[in-house]
């Protein structure tokens, strides 16, 4: 073969080579190309991906808080529900203790109502009573102080001379008598001079019948000589004998003796000291005392 044709066919052989050559580079630019959009775009989608890995950790977090708290809410629901049932239990209740209480309170204000008439009725009766009483006891008391006054100007002499005192307090009219008037010393027997006053008083007692009449005996501190120990022992006796002496004479001139009591106090009532002698005079005294009946 010429040398020209060989050099040509090789010309040729390299210019084919050559333009494969191109092909292929131009294909392997292309999947270069491609892959490096592939590469680009990989990391696009690990990046997304990592994005979404880390809102879905997000998400998940919130999820969990979420349904704690929810089951919260729904343990909460479920107090208030049972809160509620028991508010309503317990209003019923209440409400059926109300009723109960409404009916009792009912039939205590019949029954109290019931009493303040009863009251009523009662107190207007009362009132009525004491208007009764009052105007008696007013009348009592017009009864006494007409006695007072009786007794006043029937013994202005005895009275004049310190013998007598006449009180009157309260519907109680007393009649207070020394001693040296109605009895000798150390005696019991009432003297002829003591008759003559206690018929004064006798005069003006026949006429009260709505009264007690009470003879009181006192005497001073001296105590009993020994030549009267006997009779008196202590002024107790003294005392008592002088009360029932008087006692006895009203009953006599014909005062009711269901009216009449004697009393003896001896020396443990005075009305003055016993430390000068006119503190003894006074001590020493009968007392004639009218008071309501018992």
């Amino acid at each position: 073969m010429p040398k020209r044709i060989v050099l040509s066919f090789l010309v040729v052989l390299l210019a084919a080579g050559l333009s494969a050559c191109s092909v292929m580079q131009a294909t392997y630019q292309k999947k270069v190309d491609e892959a490096d959009m592939l590469a680009r775009h990989l990391a696009t989608l690990q990046r997304k991906n990592d994005d979404l890995i880390a809102e879905n950790s997000v998400l998940k977090a919130d999820l969990a808080r979420m349904t704690v708290q929810n089951e919260k809410l729904a343990t909460d629901l479920s107090y208030v529900t049972d809160q509620r049932d028991k508010t309503v239990s317990d209003r019923e209740e209440l409400e059926r203790i109300l009723r109960s209480k409404s009916d009792s309170l009912s039939q205590s204000i019949s029954e109290l109502r019931r009493k303040v008439a009863d009251l009523d009725a009662e107190n207007a009766k009362l009132t009525a009573e004491n208007a009764s009483l009052a105007k008696a006891r007013e009348e009592q008391v017009q009864k006494v102080s007409s006695t007072y006054e009786n007794m006043i100007e029937k013994m202005k002499s005895e009275i004049s001379k310190g013998q007598i005192t006449i009180s009157e307090l309260k519907g109680k009219l007393t009649v207070n008598m020394v001693d040296s008037i109605l009895f000798d010393s150390g005696k019991a027997e009432v003297k002829r001079g003591g008759l003559e006053i206690l018929g004064k008083v006798v005069s003006i007692l026949k006429d009260v019948k709505d009264k007690s009449i009470r003879i009181e005996g006192h005497t001073d501190d001296v105590q009993i000589s020994r030549a009267l120990a006997q009779r008196y022992p202590t002024n107790w006796e003294l005392s008592a004998a002088r009360a029932i002496n008087v006692a006895r004479f009203l009953q006599d001139q014909g005062i009711d003796p269901g009216q009449l009591s004697a009393v003896a106090y001896g020396e443990w009532n005075p009305v003055a000291t016993n430390d000068t002698a006119e503190g003894k005079a006074k001590n020493r005294r009968i007392e004639i005392i009218l008071v309501p009946k018992e």
